[in-house]
């Protein structure tokens, strides 16, 4: 069984140019793409399967990312039913020289676990083991409840 901590998961994607809108900050689609890619990783290493994207349980855009600086995708499973994963995102644009950082987005999906003929298969029980999951489950659930 996996805990929440396994399943942390941070990657960076450089905005550029041909992932920009018209005010040269990242397009949402792009930005949506990196948190599904992300957020799958992170269902995959918690169900030990493929899983699938079955539903944006929101996405919150709060500020925008500038073409030149980095988006910063955070993601770990916070939840897990019979077949389906919960996952916590959240995204910052950083400044590649500083450092310097921002929230911008803040979302959670849920995945569910297929076999290879895309049936859905069960997934393990999530696992709060460590004050570090403990911490990070509570912060998901709390993202959740102001929802």
């Amino acid at each position: 069984m996996a805990t929440v901590s396994d399943t942390y998961i941070r990657n960076r994607f450089r905005v550029q140019p041909n992932h920009a809108n018209n005010h040269a900050t990242v397009h949402g689609g792009n930005l949506m793409k990196w948190l599904d890619e992300v957020g799958a990783m992170s269902a995959m290493r918690f169900a030990g399967e493929t899983c699938v994207t079955a539903r944006v349980n929101e996405l919150d855009f709060k500020r925008p990312i500038p073409v030149g600086e980095t988006a910063l995708v955070e993601s770990y499973v916070y939840a897990a039913g019979r077949t389906s994963v919960t996952v916590a995102l959240r995204a910052w644009r950083e400044e590649p020289r500083s450092g310097e950082r921002e929230e911008t987005t803040g979302s959670s999906f849920t995945f569910v676990a297929v076999d290879e003929d895309g049936t859905p298969t069960p997934v393990p029980e999530l696992r709060v083991d460590s004050e570090r999951c403990q911490e990070l489950r509570d912060r998901a659930l709390a993202l959740e409840a102001d929802d």
